[in-house]
C-alpha cells in the first residue's frame, strides 16, 4: 500500500457488481488511502450490490440519475457534505445501449433507443462535469476519468451505437477539459480499456469469441478490470497532474497491432 490517495476525496459513478471495473476502482482507491461516496441510477443500485462495496470501503452510496441534472446537483453537494471538502477525483464509468440490449442492427435503429443511449453513455459525461464547474467543487489539480473503448475510433460491427456514444464521451472529454484545465486546474481524461468481461460487456454480440481475439493479439494480452483500476488511480494520484485530455490505451497493446503470429497462426 503507497496510500497514493491519502487525503483525496471523490465520487465514483457506476459500480454494480463486484466484476464492474467501477467497483474494483473503488476497492483500490480505497486501499490507497482515498475516501468517496458511491453512486448509480437507482434501478442498478436494486439491480446490483453495491451495498456490500459501500460497507467493504466505508463509503456511502448516494442514488442519482447521471441523466438528470437535478439529481446531480443534489449528488455533488451532497458529496461534498459527506466527504468533509471539495472533491479531487471523478470516475465515471456508465455506458448502455438499449439498441444492443434489445437486438437492433446498427443499420435498423429505434432512435428514441439511440437517444437514449447516448444521454447514459455520454451526455450524462457532460452533465457531470458541467455540475461541478457550475458549483466549483473540484480542488485544483483534481481529475476526472471516464471509460471509453477503442470502437470509437474503428469499427466493431456488434458494438452497434455503443461506438458513437463512446466517440462522444470522448469529445466530450477533450472539449470540457480545455475549460476545466484552462479555469480551474483540473484534469480530464478517458481511458481506452480493453474488452472487459462485465455485465454490460457480455452484453456485446459475439463478445466472448472477440475477448479471445484480442487476447491473441495483444503483446501483453488483455488488461482486466483490476489492470483498469490500477491505471486509474494513477490518473488520480498527484503522479499524473500534467497529464489531460489524453484517450489514454490500456489494452496490452492492442490498439497498436496490426495483426498478431498467435492470430495468423488460427488461419
Amino acid at each position: 500500500m503507497y496510500n497514493l490517495l491519502k487525503g483525496k476525496r471523490g465520487i465514483i459513478f457506476g459500480a454494480l457488481d463486484e466484476n464492474s471495473i467501477a467497483w474494483k476502482t473503488a476497492e483500490r482507491v480505497h486501499e490507497e488511502g482515498g475516501i468517496f461516496v458511491l453512486t448509480n441510477a437507482p434501478a442498478s443500485i436494486r439491480m446490483g450490490t453495491i451495498d456490500v462495496l459501500a460497507q467493504k470501503t466505508n463509503s456511502q452510496i448516494i442514488p442519482a440519475d447521471a441523466t438528470s441534472v437535478e439529481d446531480l446537483e443534489i449528488l455533488v453537494d451532497k458529496a461534498v457534505e459527506i466527504l468533509g471538502g471539495k472533491i479531487d477525483f471523478v470516475l465515471h464509468s456508465i455506458g448502455m445501449s438499449v439498441n444492443v440490449r434489445k437486438g437492433n442492427h446498427y443499420t435498423n435503429q429505434n432512435y428514441d433507443f439511440t437517444e437514449k443511449g447516448w444521454n447514459v453513455s455520454a451526455v450524462s459525461f457532460h452533465k457531470v462535469m458541467q455540475v461541478l464547474y457550475k458549483k466549483e467543487a473540484m480542488n485544483e489539480w483534481g481529475s476526472i476519468v471516464a471509460l471509453t473503448y477503442m470502437a470509437a475510433q474503428r469499427v466493431f460491427p456488434d458494438y452497434n451505437d455503443m461506438a458513437d456514444n463512446k466517440a462522444f464521451l470522448e469529445s466530450i472529454a477533450r472539449s470540457f477539459g480545455y475549460f476545466f484545465g484552462k479555469d480551474k486546474k483540473v484534469r480530464v481524461n478517458t481511458i481506452s480499456q480493453s474488452p472487459t468481461p462485465t455485465k454490460a460487456g457480455h452484453g456485446v454480440k459475439g463478445f466472448d469469441e472477440f475477448i479471445t481475439y484480442s487476447d491473441a493479439m495483444a503483446p501483453l494480452g488483455n488488461a482486466t478490470a483490476l489492470d483498469c483500476a490500477n491505471y486509474t488511480v494513477a490518473m488520480f494520484s498527484d503522479l499524473t497532474k500534467r497529464v489531460t485530455l489524453q484517450n489514454l490505451y490500456n489494452d496490452g497493446g492492442f490498439s497498436n497491432m496490426g495483426v498478431s503470429e498467435d492470430v495468423l497462426k488460427r488461419f
